[in-house]
């Protein structure tokens, strides 16, 4: 889907699902997330449908958006969480989201992070390090139990990507490398507490071509094959996520294209098939909607200034990533160019320049699209802004799923020390 798919125009005024977006403004002060319950349905459908003829379970990359909202509407869909921190395994089961359909992967599992994983009961612990390893045998023993095992496989592949959100490639920090992994699952079967039952592999995100995944797949097959003469009973093969969506005019391939490359490269291995995806479910589900603030006219370009910052969305400043920036009101058909920054006392605090935006004015609202993932998960309150609220919508309802929080809320986070 584009970005503007679930956020059409009516009569100039720009929709989610049956609400006006500047209805609910009217409600909510400006900036705030939007997210569509319909376009989420949708895409984890498309999945679903996607993998039907596979023993596949879908594990949302709850680090995309971790809203209760998001998460509860997936679990009733039938989702699994995949997740990288304890806090993560929490908000999944407040959520509804099974113990039995969680894996969980990061790079840094603590003790007590285990410890609790454990005493839940989860699918999988994907596996980053051979330390890690030690330490969940270590915790299973104490409690015993026994954890079931994947190890991240790095195959060494250029994801073709971003490279902050490239993760398969050597230099990498995550996972075993490829060329080792047959000594590390030597090692785990040998461990107390631990059931080897799986190959854990995801080579980055916003991936626009198979070919990469392809490549992947062939490796972790050939490596499926050399491990079950070892002697190991692989069942499970975690393909990960990292399909991407079109922020402008990229062109996506289908969910259905990429589960038949998952059947054609793994299908003969019989195994059950996790799929981790994140970005592809929730990135073109939510907007962040912002308010002009002031029309600037400066000596070499023109600055349209929105009530949100860097730290509602720092995507544009970290990543250098391109969202469509759409007036909510196209009453005014005259386009012009604009740099389009935010209030943050930083010249990084910048979603875009030379844009072309329908003519605004101080007052107008301005919706920043493919802001449903990797938006309000990674912001803050720098320059002791408020965090942005999140608002679902349904049809003719919308609620606000995470609210606003006070100055008050925000400064008592501080604690003044005694001597003071």
């Amino acid at each position: 889907m584009t970005p503007v798919s679930y956020f059409p125009h009516k009569n100039n005024d720009m929709f989610v699902e049956n609400i006006a977006l500047s209805d609910i403004a009217q409600h909510v002060q400006t900036p705030f997330y939007c997210y569509s319950s319909t376009a989420i349905e949708t895409s984890f459908q498309a999945y679903k449908n996607a993998f039907s003829s596979q023993d596949a379970l879908i594990c949302y990359a709850v680090k995309a958006n971790s809203n209760q909202a998001v998460l509860a509407t997936l679990a009733k869909l039938g989702s699994g969480a995949d997740v990288v921190s304890m806090g993560e395994i929490r908000r999944a089961i407040t959520a509804g989201i099974p113990a039995d359909k969680i894996v969980y992967s990061g790079v840094a599992k603590t003790e007590e992070e285990i410890h609790y994983a454990l005493s839940l009961g989860i699918f999988q612990f994907n596996v980053e390090s051979e330390p890690e390893l030690e330490l969940i045998s270590k915790v299973a023993t104490s409690l015993n139990k026994t954890a079931a095992i994947a190890f991240r496989i790095n195959p060494d592949v250029c994801a073709q990507t971003h490279a902050k959100i490239s993760t398969g490639k050597a230099e990498n920090k995550f996972g075993v490398p490829i060329s080792k992994a047959r000594i590390a699952y030597k090692r785990a079967a040998s461990l107390p507490g631990i059931k080897v039952q799986g190959v854990d592999v995801h080579i980055g995100s916003q991936l626009t071509s198979l070919a990469p995944f392809e490549e992947a797949y062939q490796r972790i097959a050939e490596l499926v094959n050399e491990l079950r003469a070892d002697g190991h009973e692989i069942s499970v093969v975690d393909v990960g996520g990292g399909l991407g969506i079109t922020y402008l005019d990229e062109i996506i391939p289908s969910k259905q294209s990429y589960a038949d490359l998952v059947k054609a490269q793994l299908g003969h291995l019989n195994c059950k098939i996790i799929i981790e995806p994140g970005r592809s479910l929730l990135g073109n589900a939510g907007i962040l909607v912002s308010s002009v603030v002031f029309i600037k006219n400066g000596e070499e370009r023109q600055f349209l200034i929105l009530d949100a910052g860097m730290n509602d969305l720092i995507r544009p400043s970290m990543y250098e990533a391109y969202h469509q920036i759409i007036a909510v009101n196209k009453g005014a058909n005259e386009l012009k160019t604009y740099d389009v920054v935010g209030p943050v006392c930083e010249t990084g605090d910048t979603f875009a320049k030379a844009r072309q935006v329908h003519k605004s004015d101080a007052g107008d609202l301005i919706a920043i699209m493919s802001s449903g993932a990797y938006g309000s998960v990674m912001s803050s309150s720098y320059n002791t802004r408020m965090l942005a609220p999140e608002v679902m919508v349904k049809g003719n309802e919308f609620a606000i799923v995470k609210k606003r929080p006070s100055y008050e809320e925000i400064i008592k986070q501080d604690i003044i020390p005694s001597w003071l």
